[in-house]
């Protein structure tokens, strides 16, 4: 089926949800948060509970979204292939519960080439019920079997990783369920847990979201610069280079670029060739 192209330039919605203190906990339990029953509780437990700011990615790949925006991909080689979230508000539980509102421009559609796939980006703004504008989600997505209809290429855009050792590293075993937890925060996607459906599409076994993924790498980041502040986080981007696979150890590297911010990668804890995201940064205020 032929791309539509013409859905190119226009905005989508608004998108509704209303999210509750659960919805915050369940988030940060699809991200990894307390899988050794200790580690970050903070994002969920009710008690002194902080806001997990991949939450800024959740709204943009809903289910809704993705249905309503479907430009005429095939849905099996659709995969996340970059966020890139600015926080305009502190993240706090009382701000961002209750109905939030997201629109979503399709800003465009880029060509790899036949076989390599075209790439998607939307530009996501979410309000609460002020009109306050709380945060920014630059979503890329990448639809492998799409690519070769004759588009632009997309826009070089690298953070560049430093060649030499990491300043930090947070090592973690992602759990067999944690796909299965994440997909009920909204992405109902059947690649993340239909054994069929994702061996079809070339994947072993049904592979963890993007956001889950870069959940994990967030609370690594977190911890390691600005521990039990997350609030302060102003900027997350990064690439999703690979499938994930639950039972997967994960590294976060973490590099100090300044005051403010560092550059960052996930790799496969026994096989550091094996990189899940890449140029990756974090700034924070």
């Amino acid at each position: 089926m032929a791309l539509k192209l013409e859905m190119q330039g226009q905005t989508y919605g608004p998108f509704i949800n209303e999210y509750t203190v659960r919805d915050l906990m369940l988030l940060g339990l699809g991200c990894g948060a307390g899988s050794d029953g200790k580690t970050d509780l903070e994002y969920v437990y009710e008690q002194d509970l902080k806001v997990l700011p991949t939450f800024c990615a959740m709204p943009i790949v809903d289910s809704e979204v993705t249905k309503t925006i479907d430009f005429g991909f095939e849905w099996g080689g659709s995969l996340h292939w970059g966020f890139d979230f600015r926080v305009h508000r502190p993240l706090t539980p009382e701000l961002v519960t209750g109905k939030l509102s997201t629109t979503v421009l399709l800003k465009g559609l880029y060509d790899r080439g036949e076989g390599r796939g075209c790439l998607a980006q939307h530009i996501g703004e979410t309000r609460n019920q002020d009109g306050t504008l709380l945060f920014t989600n630059e979503s890329w997505d990448c639809c492998l079997y799409d690519g070769g209809f004759g588009g632009p290429k997309a826009p070089r855009d690298i953070v560049e990783i430093p060649q030499r050792q990491p300043d930090f590293e947070v090592t973690e075993q992602v759990p067999l369920n944690q796909a299965l937890v994440y997909r009920l925060s909204g992405d109902y996607h059947p690649q993340h847990v239909d054994w069929a459906y994702a061996q079809k599409f070339g994947h072993p076994k049904p592979n963890l979201h993007g956001v889950s993924t870069t959940g994990v790498a967030c609370r690594h980041i977190i911890r390691s610069v600005i521990p039990g502040e997350p609030e302060r986080l102003t900027r997350f981007k990064t690439r999703l280079t690979k499938a994930l696979y639950p039972g997967a150890r994960v590294k976060t590297q973490i590099w100090k670029w300044s005051d403010n911010c560092v550059h960052f990668r996930v790799v496969d804890a026994d096989d550091s060739d094996c990189c899940y995201l890449n140029f990756g940064l974090v700034e924070w205020r």
